[in-house]
């Protein structure tokens, strides 16, 4: 049965997620706190099969390397933030004063729509405005979606980082979230997980 663990990593207590069936794990956004991680990992004999980032935040990125490195994990991104995992100026480690935090460039690229990988079936959601790459994987059979820093539980994602577009993060939700049953879970990048009928609902920023 597949399962979902949400471990809050890294300096701005980022969410990572592991999506694990018969010990295989997908393991997305992981912002950081590697060893954290692999204890987590090493505890359930997971073996990580790739990594997929919502987006490539410095928050989101912080131990993309060290995950790689250690279950030789191939990481997927958006195209449109391709250069982003090397480059602190657009991945916005260079504008907190944390360091300067960089990965090596992604393996490969999502294509949007249903993707089935290493024996998981997800849909890839393009969900741009808090970022131009910005995705959400939809789990439709188990009735979850990731959805990085697009939703969250009574807000939305912030918008003023390079590449942030207001207007454009409200159409995503509206069409690629809201589109979705009410029973639809969603997880965060930061913070609880909430519903979609709960936001189409109650979110301050649709109501």
């Amino acid at each position: 049965m597949l399962k979902i663990s949400r471990l809050p990593l890294g300096p701005m207590a980022t969410n990572a997620y592991i999506i694990h069936e018969n010990k295989k794990a997908l393991v997305i956004d992981p912002g950081g706190d590697f060893e954290k991680l692999e204890s987590y990992l090493k505890e359930r004999e997971l073996n990580v099969v790739a990594v997929l980032l919502t987006h490539a935040h410095f928050d989101h990125i912080g131990a993309v390397e060290d995950v790689r490195n250690a279950y030789e994990a191939p990481v997927y991104i958006h195209e449109k933030e391709a250069d982003w995992l090397g480059d602190p100026a657009k991945n916005g480690s260079g504008l907190f004063g944390l360091g300067e935090i960089t990965a090596s460039p992604a393996d490969h690229f999502f294509e949007i729509g249903q993707v089935e990988l290493e024996g998981f079936a997800f849909e890839v959601r393009y969900t741009p405005g808090h970022s131009p790459g910005s995705v959400s994987f939809v789990f439709r059979n188990q009735r979850f979606t990731i959805a990085g820093d697009t939703l969250f539980q009574r807000g939305i994602g912030r918008t003023d980082l390079p590449g942030g577009s207001r207007q454009e993060l409200e159409k995503s939700i509206e069409k690629e979230l809201f589109s979705l049953r009410d029973d639809m879970r969603i997880y965060p990048g930061h913070g609880l997980p909430t519903t979609i009928g709960e936001e189409r609902g109650e979110n301050p920023f649709f109501n």
